[in-house]
């Protein structure tokens, strides 16, 4: 009999220290790669229970009539209930441990399933990623940057993130995931999505006059009559607003000629054989490509793309621009233009009742966009490319 319960006692003590293992080893084991199992676990019999709680009942017992008679001190009892608080003190330890590294062992897991999902996705666009990585490493040689950061994501999951070329030139310091690179115009979505915001709060009218919230912009005229901006046609680049290039009429002229070389490719794809078919769609690919390269030229010409004259705010920029006649009659003509979203940061500034600024740092903090900021020179941007 006490051979059984000995067997018994070791067998419970091997399944509890087998238990403790998963508990105290979270990070050794993974729960797709290795299963740890307890066999040949037996619990105590009933009867050795039973004669186990006779026994803490008898000397619970001793212990009250020692206190309520006030008898003489007991040197065992004494010795049980000092040997009863550490065994109390050490269950309360124990669990507290157990807790603690349960919550391990789960975060544990968890970041180990996120490994696998990443390793599996990674393995699925392995062949797209390697024609893109090629495709972007030629475009990036074409145009002359010297680095760049590539970022995809497939139904909200990222699939591939890489730094090409580098963030430093002069340092050579090569790209990373983590370079912050100047966004420039990605800022006006940006922008339209906080402009959204304003709109869905009730803050900002989109069909009103651009003045009901910055009556320093002055009433423009088109033709000698008067006419009406509104943040919707701001916001669809149709406000007329001017662009860089300041002379009204040789941003008609261009846009004309941009026509006209238009429909010019669309008569010689009209006449083109199925023989000679490759050969008018190259040229008009170098066509489209000189035609690009010389607009980005013209752009980078003017001196208001490398002004650094810092406003105090939002409407003082308005300065640069608010007296020029517009180039077309808004609504009517499409004309991409930074300084027309200049106008709506105003407005979305006076509609908001906050800096245009915080207004973009609130979204940016909800969506969290923790890595996306003003580019200002003076604080500290950590991986910044310059």
């Amino acid at each position: 009999m006490q051979k059984k319960r000995k067997q018994q006692g070791i067998v419970n003590q091997k399944a509890e220290e087998a238990a403790m293992s998963r508990l105290f080893l979270p990070n050794r084991f993974c729960a797709k790669c290795s299963l740890i199992t307890v066999r040949g676990y037996k619990a105590f019999p009933a009867r050795a229970v039973a004669r186990y709680k006779q026994h803490q009942s008898d000397k619970l017992s001793a212990f009250i009539q020692q206190r309520r008679y006030g008898g003489e001190a007991n040197p065992a009892f004494f010795k049980y209930r000092s040997k009863s608080r550490i065994w109390v003190c050490g269950v309360g330890v124990g669990i507290a441990i157990a807790v603690g590294l349960k919550y391990n062992a789960d975060t544990s897991s968890s970041s180990c399933d996120d490994r696998v999902k990443e390793a599996q996705r990674t393995d699925r666009y392995s062949a797209a990623i390697q024609v893109s990585r090629d495709l972007v490493e030629r475009i990036k040689d074409e145009v002359g940057a010297p680095g760049l950061v590539v970022g995809v994501s497939v139904d909200g999951a990222h699939v591939w993130s890489e730094g090409i070329g580098y963030s430093d030139l002069e340092n050579r310091v090569p790209c990373g995931p983590g370079t912050v690179m100047r966004i420039a115009s990605i800022s006006k979505p940006l922008t339209s999505a906080a402009a959204a915001r304003l709109c869905e709060e009730g803050k900002l009218e989109l069909d009103v006059p651009v003045q009901k919230y910055v009556p320093e912009f002055p009433q423009k005229q088109f033709d000698g009559e008067d006419v009406t901006i509104t943040p919707r046609m701001i916001l669809s680049h149709l406000s007329g607003i001017r662009h860089y290039e300041k002379d009204a009429k040789k941003v008609r002229e261009d846009r004309e000629k941009a026509k006209r070389l238009l429909k010019a490719e669309k008569k010689e794809d009209e006449k083109s054989t199925s023989e000679n078919n490759d050969k008018p769609a190259t040229e008009q690919e170098n066509k489209g490509k000189e035609a690009t390269k010389a607009q980005k030229k013209k752009e980078f010409e003017h001196e208001e793309y490398y002004l650094k004259d810092n406003f105090e705010d939002v409407t003082h920029a308005l300065d640069l621009f608010k007296d020029d006649p517009l180039i077309f009659k808004p609504g009517t003509t499409f004309l991409y233009s930074t300084h027309a979203f200049t106008l709506l940061s105003a407005a979305m500034e006076r509609a908001a009742g906050k800096h245009f600024l915080d207004v973009m740092m609130n979204m940016f903090r909800e969506l969290g966009m923790l890595n996306t900021v003003p580019d200002e020179n003076d604080p500290i941007i950590y991986h910044r490319s310059r």
